[in-house]
């Protein structure tokens, strides 16, 4: 593991070494056990989108590691004024030991592992966003025990969250089931991917999607830099709400999770996200942990 690009790089056991990890650093968080894991090491957090989670929890968690994170807006530096991402990448190289990018084009991402030399972070782009779905299967493994014969159903657009929880799902094991409408599917790539390699299924339906599952999932209709498509988009996902009638027919015991931040009242209820706020709000820490094992990974001499 070189860097974290997206899910679809890392084979299952690099997954599970990471939740492995996680687990251990969350705990050594809650007993108040200090470790310098990542002393003098330097990661530096470029942010070409706005951040709540990712900010925080990186900092915090690069702090807590005996590191130094350095924050780098896209409007202080160069590649915000168009230099090539390549030169970035290779001056940037020289001075720090990591680079955490949320951007917008995944292509980018890809350039900065290309061109530098340093391990590159994934903290968002419009196709994939890894680090939250690791967060994601440790809360789920955290409450379920285990991944073997859970079903993860997705209710909403077929954007970033929806790209990489299908591959996290299909690689840890269980089976997928999204409700999207039409043409707001996920990458077409990934749904031929996921086809070949598990239980895998798509539809307008959503109480078919929710049937029987384990976890259900939901995310904004529309997402950063989409806001211009907000009317549109309030019409085409009219009825994809997690809702209690949604509920009824997933299993009793069913896991409610969303990436934040929640529009609700839209994607879902008011009742329904304050019900499973317990599990909504462990799954936003766990970003923290699971950030910090990718740190380590990467990072530990």
């Amino acid at each position: 593991m070189k860097h974290l690009l997206k899910l679809s790089d890392l084979t299952k056991d690099e997954i599970l070494s990471i939740l492995n990890l996680a687990d251990q650093l969350k705990y050594e968080r809650k007993n108040g056990i200090h470790k310098d894991y990542l002393k003098g090491k330097k990661l530096g957090m470029i942010f070409q989108k706005a951040s709540t989670r990712t900010r925080v929890s990186f900092e915090v968690g690069m702090y807590e590691l005996g590191g130094y994170p350095l924050f780098l807006s896209s409007n202080d530096l160069q590649i915000g004024r168009g230099e090539p991402v390549q030169d970035t990448a290779r001056v940037l190289s020289r001075y720090l030991d990591a680079i955490m990018i949320r951007t917008f084009a995944q292509q980018e991402v890809e350039d900065l592992a290309k061109y530098g030399s340093i391990p590159i972070i994934n903290g968002l782009t419009d196709y994939a966003h890894p680090c939250q779905v690791l967060a994601d299967l440790m809360t789920i493994r955290e409450v379920k025990g285990s991944f073997r014969g859970l079903k993860m159903a997705f209710v909403g657009d077929g954007n970033n969250m929806a790209n990489s929880l299908i591959v996290g799902a299909i690689k840890m094991g269980m089976s997928f089931a999204i409700a999207c409408p039409e043409g707001y599917e996920p990458d077409a790539e990934l749904i031929k991917w996921a086809k070949e390699n598990g239980d895998f299924t798509i539809t307008s339906c959503v109480e078919e999607a929710v049937k029987d599952a384990d976890v259900v999932y939901t995310d904004v209709w529309a997402s950063m830099g989409q806001e211009g498509e907000k009317q549109k988009r309030e019409q085409a996902f009219a009825g994809f709400q997690v809702n209690k009638q949604y509920l009824s027919v997933a299993k009793s015991d069913v896991m409610v999770l969303h990436c934040l931040p929640a529009h609700r009242g839209e994607e879902i209820t008011d009742e329904v996200f304050e019900e499973h706020a317990s599990e909504i709000f462990e799954e936003a820490e766990n970003r923290l942990h699971a950030q910090k094992a990718v740190l380590v990974k990467l990072l530990k001499n």
